[in-house]
């Protein structure tokens, strides 16, 4: 089902399908051109003129012989053929663009090539070659009526200068020809015209439509067929005779065969590749890298491959098309799946609004600025100003992998072919300007390739010059040879058809030799893409019904599988739509016949795996180059020599006498009859009626084994995404009712995406929170969450530019939110703080004493204009929406922005998505989801940016004193860094209130501004123990991120104090995000309910509420508690680096490695209490120290030398801590002593030796886990699983140790 190889679709073997005449239509005579006039009429609407004032058509600003009038096919031949309808309006609109385009004797009337293609509904195309040129206009009638025209127009202006500008908007549809830019018609900007003394000349098309772009033949056809008609001698058979031939009796070549046929003065070759080569491309990359240069090309592709907009401009029209059919042609073995129009005519200007992902060109008047030019949406668009050498990319653009070396490879390939790899032209616009005219001449061959330009332009200039013809017959007479000039005569005229050829044979060389070196960084790429490629239906019916709902593609485990540096383009290019057709592609080969791309593409891989033996070589970031680059070219050069098969030559047709008269300089009325239909008999005819008849069985067959093809189809439209259905926009129909009609698709296809979106991110992030509570496999890797992150901005300002008014700026979401905040500011002056103040209290322990904080839409606006890390509007929107889907808030504060509905009214016009209540509230719905998940996708992208916290110590009042008198300090530490250790004044006091206003907490709160922390891991609280009231009870430590509202929740429930608890005067807390569950905030967030939040970590007042009965674990629960905890450390060690999180809630948090030990060495400790006096872990710990180090028991230990070597290692890293000057009390020591152990891999050397101290059987009861052999030995096999990994400690844990 996918877009095959260009036209292949059941279309016969022939070809050409049609050839067409366009020109003026003497009878209806001049007629302006209502496309035009409708362009006029859609420009003052998105302008906000009124649509009355919009002139139609007849834009009296212009001179007459600048004025965009009416053309007409004139004829066609075939009538029409089944299996490609003629669509009258199509061709005459892309075979001549601008309308007719008037001429007088003194203008430049050099003939134009130019060709265009039509992509029809499913995907397939048709190729247009065209050949313009200028014909005098015999009829008086159209003589008296431009005469009249420039009447009205002098008494219009008279005496003022009539040129129009060529600055505005409006240029973009003005009927300036690429190919009048020259100094002549600046004279004449003013020209006039006057029946008794000029000449009238209007322009005419002569067109071969294609099913192959076969460009190089059918521009030789078309140009022989002009030269027939202007040569003095009329050609020798008349022109029906070799249209009817091309038509009729010219077969396609067969894959992998060339063929000749025959024009009117020379014969024509052409070629097609063979089943496994790349797939056919005519048009020379040759001009698009002279064009652009490698750089630029090189970036152009990576916009393509990602699926950005691009519109290509130039005032060449073949240009427009060199280089759009030749980045596409580079995509093997992906193919473009959106809209696709290489020339945009200018009536379907209102197609640049189109919300999808396009690929466009543009025509440019010569002089129009780019500045000048206003793109509905420009955030996600890539310009591509082919005439002055530029490129201008979106923002966040990943580069494409190992570029540089690319880069490299392919200017050696050109260099080889003489192509500087910087191109060849320059940005000044009288060298673009001049470049353009030499082209020109290139394209109309009067430049062979064996004469130098300046060699061509003398001969030419001394061949018409009288006083030379002298100079020369007086020569002649008297001997004296004139080497050069007669030189130059020869060599013109001398084998330039082979020069031409041997030019066409390099260009193609040079085409299949570039295209293998893009080809091949894709097989390498993509060698081992068939592993994760997820084949989950049994058939092709169900595989279709489903296909909305299934994954095809493991994209986190082939992620995982990259190079490091591939992962930001792939990440991005995994989710194109490109890349998902690839996929289907792929599994629906099960079924039915391989498509062609994808056949050749398997074909290369196979190789690729016969010559690398050792396959994980392909997987490594090491650029290979193309090792196939002569033998690619080798199959072209010999088709090319060696002709397989000779059409039949052009014949006298069975014609009236009289007919097929030749009048020099006219194109003949050709006689219909003749060209209507062909022979009955020729050769070929059975080879056609067989491929039709194959054609039929392939296409009975794609109909998928009796499946409806109509229920396939929408099956398909379903299963693709946005944009398939919208892949070209119809040119026929152009009503306002048509426009109309197309943007409620494009309404209907954004409301599609944005529930696909959200539905996928909402799936793979609740996947991977399922994970973490244990269930299943994660799905979702941080890189990918940030890819589907930055698509749904991307959706975001693509909704937001649809049917906008007037463009301002260069996101439209931004420009949105500066207008609203202008409006809400002059009417709510800007309050001083986001913290509101007064008892608007939330009751949840989120606040726990916290001061509200004021969801504000203008306050996130504030936020981030106050970033100067931030340069453009689009990046101010991405970050507002990243910071607005962090706090939850993203759809009620779009809901806000659009509640302004005067403001929307006035940006918006009618058919624009937002002015769709019905659409715009399912939008709005569809966003709210994601308040199901937590994301940090602001926190963890701008991670340099400064962040005030908000931090408030709480204590336990009923049991501690409310205030200390000592100095207290923090330090918090985040994924990305720590505070550094920060005093808190001593009159920092708040009081929180509960209902009635009775004091309930005093607690000590300090604002702080530091770098982005990330998401926070710990806290370190300590003070100096200084004053009378030194000892403190601590709840808990809350901190608060005041950007995002993030609080996180650090439990203690332990002393800060000498003499009491453990004597600790600091202490390390392990946090957790606090999860709001206060009605208010529920009903703020989401209407699911909250998830579940991880326990609180148990408040240790003292040891014995670890070992009283009521909450003492059992040893089976014991051991499961440290293999998970050493089972989520090795986890921790897999996943990849980026999206690990904290180590040090694994070790030192609940249920972590410290407290699973705590509970083993725990279990069975006698009398945790003598003499009234708390016994700690450490204190066992310090008298082990203190049995090893006593001299004469170290001198009697009959143990080898290794584990004595242990003891000392032991008692140095006890004594290092008990050394140091932070005042950690005996559980901050045990949990310091575990976490180095774990470091320096020495936990399970530590053990025995603890097991082996006579100390434990005081110490320890019989059934003590401690002093159980088989259980002791099991820990240590399990501690020794993380023996391989590195595990390095955060800084605020190993603070102050000197080892």
């Amino acid at each position: 089902m996918s877009v095959s190889t260009p036209g292949s679709a059941t279309a016969p073997c022939r070809f050409a399908h049609y050839f067409v005449i366009c020109g003026i239509d003497t009878e209806t005579g001049l007629e302006p051109d209502d496309l035009a006039a409708l362009y006029q009429w859609l420009e003052a609407d998105r302008h906000g003129r009124s649509q009355e004032t919009a002139n139609t058509g007849e834009n009296f600003e212009q001179s007459p012989l600048k004025r965009t009038f009416k053309s007409k096919v004139l004829a066609h031949f075939p009538e029409n053929i089944e299996w490609n309808p003629f669509d009258q309006d199509a061709v005459n609109m892309l075979c001549m663009p601008k309308g007719l385009s008037f001429r007088t004797q003194v203008d430049n009337r050099d003939p134009q090539f130019h060709s265009y293609l039509i992509t029809r509904e499913d995907g397939s195309r048709t190729y247009g070659f065209v050949h313009t040129f200028y014909e005098e206009v015999t009829s008086k009638q159209i003589c008296t009526a431009m005469q009249t025209l420039y009447q009205m127009h002098h008494a219009e202006h008279a005496g003022s200068v009539c040129a129009s500008s060529s600055c505005s908007m409006d240029s973009l549809a003005s009927s300036l020809d690429e190919g009048d830019a020259t100094s002549l018609n600046k004279l004449h900007c003013c020209s006039s015209y006057d029946i008794s003394r000029d000449t009238l000349y209007v322009s005419k098309a002569i067109c071969l439509i294609t099913p192959l772009p076969f460009m190089h033949a059918c521009r030789k056809f078309l140009s022989q067929l002009h030269r027939a008609v202007t040569s003095q001698q009329p050609p020798p058979l008349p022109l029906e005779s070799y249209i009817h031939n091309v038509l009729y009796e010219v077969p396609l070549p067969p894959p992998g065969r060339s063929l000749k046929f025959h024009s009117v003065y020379e014969p024509v070759v052409c070629q097609r590749p063979g089943p496994s080569e790349l797939p056919l491309a005519d048009y020379p990359l040759r001009e698009a890298f002279e064009l652009l240069g490698v750089e630029n090309l090189v970036q152009l592709f990576t916009c393509v491959l990602l699926e950005m907009q691009i519109l290509l401009y130039s005032q060449d029209y073949q240009r427009l098309m060199t280089v759009a059919e030749g980045i596409t042609a580079l995509l093997f073995p992906f193919q473009w799946q959106h809209v696709y129009v290489p020339i945009l005519p200018a009536s379907l200007l209102h197609f640049l609004d189109a919300p999808v992902p396009y690929l466009m060109g543009l025509q440019s008047k010569e002089g129009t600025d780019r500045s000048k030019l206003e793109l509905p949406q420009e955030a996600n668009l890539c310009f591509v100003d082919i005439d002055n050498h530029f490129v201008e990319l979106p923002e966040d653009f990943p580069q494409f992998p190992n570029k540089l070396e690319f880069i490299q490879e392919i200017s050696e390939v050109l260099l080889r072919f003489g192509i500087p790899p910087e191109g060849s032209l320059h940005c000044s616009q009288s060298a673009t300007h001049l470049k353009s005219l030499a082209l020109n001449d290139l394209v109309n061959d009067k430049k062979n390739g064996n004469l130098p330009g300046d060699a061509l332009a003398v001969f030419e200039l001394l061949q018409g010059n009288p006083t030379l013809e002298r100079l020369q017959a007086l020569a002649k007479r008297t001997g004296v040879t004139m080497g050069r000039v007669e030189a130059l005569g020869r060599g013109k005229n001398k084998d330039w058809r082979l020069q031409c050829e041997e030019e066409e044979l390099q260009d193609a060389r040079l085409n299949v030799q570039v295209r293998e070196v893009f080809a091949s960084r894709f097989t390498q790429m993509f060698a081992d893409y068939e592993a994760f490629v997820i084949q989950s239906a049994q058939d092709l019916e169900s595989w279709l019904t489903n296909r909305e709902q299934m994954q095809n593609f493991d994209k986190a485990s082939f992620l995982s599988d990259q190079p490091e540096p591939y992962l930001p383009f792939l990440s991005h290019f995994i989710e194109t739509q490109m890349f998902a057709t690839f996929i289907d592609n792929k599994i629906m080969s099960q079924w039915e016949e391989k498509e062609p791309l994808l056949r050749v593409f398997d074909s290369r891989i196979e190789k690729t795996r016969m010559y690398n033996v050792r396959v994980p070589n392909l997987r490594s970031s090491s650029y290979q180059k193309c090792t196939i680059l002569k033998e690619s070219a080798q199959a072209i050069e010999q088709r090319l020599m060696k002709i397989d098969h000779t059409a039949i030559h052009p014949h006298l047709l069975d014609m009236k006498i009289g007919q097929g008269k030749y009048e020099q300089g006219f194109f003949p009325k050709l006689q219909a009859d003749v060209l209507a239909t062909g022979p009955a008999n020729n050769k070929w005819a059975s080879r056609t009626a067989t491929a039709q008849r194959r054609k039929d069985r392939h296409r009975q067959h794609s109909e998928h084994l009796g499946l409806d093809n109509d229920l396939r189809e929408k099956y398909m439209q379903e299963a693709r995404s946005l944009g398939k259905n919208l892949r070209q926009p119809k040119l026929s129909d152009l009503s306002p009712a048509v426009i109309a009609q197309t943007n409620w698709k494009f309404v209907e296809g954004l409301l599609k995406e944005c529930r696909m979106k959200t539905k996928r991110m909402l799936v793979e992030k609740m996947g991977h929170e399922a994970v973490e509570l244990g269930h299943g496999e994660a799905s979702i890797t941080g890189l990918e969450e940030n890819t589907l992150i930055a698509s749904l901005c991307d959706l975001l300002e693509r909704i937001w530019s649809h049917g906008l008014q007037v463009k301002q700026g260069k996101s439209a979401l931004w420009s949105h939110l500066l207008q609203y905040q202008e409006r809400e500011e002059k009417l709510d002056p800007p309050a001083e703080s986001p913290v509101s103040v007064g008892p608007e209290r939330r009751k949840s322990e989120t606040g726990m004493g916290m001061p509200f904080l004021r969801v504000s839409l203008i306050q996130d606006m504030r936020h981030i204009q106050n970033m100067s890390e931030i340069k453009t509007d689009v990046g101010r929107a991405r970050a507002w929406i990243r910071l607005s889907l962090e706090k939850k808030l993203l759809s009620q504060h779009l809901k806000q922005l659009l509640s302004n509905q005067a403001l929307t009214k006035k940006l918006y016009k009618r058919y624009a998505f937002l002015r769709c209540e019905e659409e715009k509230e399912q939008f709005l719905f569809h966003l709210l989801s994601l308040n199901a998940v937590d994301y940090f996708c602001f926190t963890s992208v701008f991670t340099t940016i400064m962040i005030p916290y908000r931090a408030l110590i709480i204590p336990i009042k009923k049991l501690s004193n409310a205030i200390t008198t000592s100095n207290p300090w923090v330090c918090v530490s985040g994924e990305l860094g720590d505070s550094g250790v920060m005093q808190i004044p001593k009159n920092v006091l708040e009081m929180t209130f509960e209902s009635g206003f009775r004091p309930h907490h005093t607690h000590i709160s300090a604002v702080f501004k530091c770098q982005n922390l990330g998401k926070l891991t710990t806290v370190q609280i300590g003070h100096d123990n200084s004053g009378l009231l030194a000892k403190w009870l601590v709840d808990c430590v809350m901190v608060r991120n005041e950007i995002s509202g993030h609080t996180y929740k650090f439990p203690c429930g332990r002393w800060l104090g000498k003499g009491v608890d453990d004597g600790s005067l600091e202490r390390i807390l392990i946090g957790e995000l606090v999860i709001p569950c206060s009605e208010d905030d529920v009903g703020r967030n989401c209407r699911t309910p909250p998830l579940q939040r991880s326990p609180t970590q148990p408040r240790r007042l003292s040891i014995p509420s670890l070992t009283s009965r009521s909450s003492k674990p059992t040893a089976a629960q014991i051991q499961e508690a440290i293999g998970e905890a050493v089972n989520n450390i090795v986890k921790h060690f897999h996943k990849p680096e980026k999206e690990r999180g904290s180590l040090t809630i694994l070790l030192c948090g609940e249920n972590g490695l410290v407290s699973a030990l705590e509970q083993f060495f725990h279990h069975g400790f006698k009398s945790s209490r003598i003499f009234q006096k708390n016994v700690f872990m450490w204190d066992f710990v310090e008298k082990a120290v203190a049995y090893f180090e006593t001299t004469d028991q170290i001198g009697d230990i009959q143990e080898p030398e290794s584990f004595n070597l242990t003891c000392k290692t032991f008692c140095q890293y006890v004594n290092a801590i008990n050394g140091t000057p932070r005042s950690i009390g005996k559980d901050g020591k045990f949990q310091l002593l575990v976490c180095l152990g774990a470091r320096d891999h020495l936990l399970p050397q530590w053990i025995p030796l603890l097991v082996e101290c006579p100390l434990i059987t005081r110490m320890y009861e019989e059934y003590a886990l401690l002093r159980d052999r088989m259980t002791v030995n099991s820990l240590i096999r399990v501690l020794q699983t993380i023996q391989d990994f590195n595990i390095t400690l955060e800084s605020s844990l190993v603070k102050g140790i000197d080892l």
